[in-house]
Formats: C-alpha cells, structure tokens, sequence
C-alpha cells in the first residue's frame, strides 16, 4: 500500500481542514538544514492559499497524526 501524495488535514495555522502534501526532495533538505533534523520523511506542508491576489501558501509544517509537533507553528522558508 502507497501513502498518497495529499491529504486534507486540520492546520494548526490556518484553523481549518486544508490540503497538506509530502515535501518533494528540494524541500526535504530545506526542512533539514531549517529544522536540524535528520528525518523529514513525514512531515506535511500545508498548502492552503492565504493570499489569492499572490498566491502566497500557508507552507505551515505537521506530522501526520500531530497537528502542532513544534512548540511555536513552523513554516517552511520560501524556495530562494
């Protein structure tokens, strides 16, 4: 059995149920040198759009069966 790609998730953030994905393999070693982890196979990107007139992404970080697993929320820094 595959775990699928996306999933609606509840967003400790945006306060709702929204759309979360796996990190793609650029974001994984993102999410390592930011988090200091070596394991960032299952966390979730929240990717609930907050602003329409950008497009700017929530881009808040969970685990799968924990909505809040950091202290403060985590985002994930932008590509750049």
């Amino acid at each position: 059995m595959t775990t699928p790609r996306r999933r609606t998730l509840p967003c400790g953030t945006c306060k709702g149920e929204h759309e979360h994905r796996l990190l793609t393999d650029e974001e994984r070693t993102r999410a390592r040198e930011q988090l200091g982890r070596k394991a960032v196979y299952d966390l979730w990107l929240c990717v609930n759009v907050v602003d329409p007139e950008t497009g700017r992404e929530c881009r808040t970080l969970r685990l799968p069966f924990v909505r809040n697993p950091f202290p403060t929320p985590v985002k994930l820094l932008p590509p750049g």
